[in-house]
């Protein structure tokens, strides 16, 4: 009889892969809401500078369409007074730059950065 060698992973290996997939699991829970909210900022920015008339519509008209569409989407990284309303060849650009901490795990916290703009913005 001829003995054959085993493969596959130690008791140290298969607790050192758990616990580096428990680690991309939890950043990953902790990331979707963030991410997802900025894809909520840049669509209401969207909406609310493609739907606005740029000879008519004023700042406060564009701050208060934008509050009403954030509490719509459940944004509450920013409100309406962050955001920066220009006018660029005749069009409305709306735009936002903001940075949002997300704790991981005791003293541990990842900041991120964003900027967001409607679509004709820089």
């Amino acid at each position: 009889m001829t003995r054959k060698s085993q493969s596959g992973l130690s008791l140290v290996g298969v607790l050192l892969v758990g616990s580096m997939a428990a680690a991309v699991v939890l950043l990953g829970l902790r990331l979707v809401p963030v991410v997802s909210e900025y894809f909520g900022i840049k669509r209401a920015l969207a909406s609310v500078a493609g739907a606005a008339n740029p000879q008519t519509a004023t700042v406060p008209e564009l701050r208060n369409a934008f509050a009403k569409r954030a509490i719509v989407d459940d944004i509450s990284s920013i409100t309406a007074s962050d955001v920066d309303i220009t006018k660029e060849n005749g069009r409305i650009v709306m735009s936002v730059d903001y940075s949002r901490k997300v704790p991981l795990f005791s003293n541990v916290s990842l900041m991120i950065e964003f900027s967001a703009s409607s679509p004709d913005g820089h």
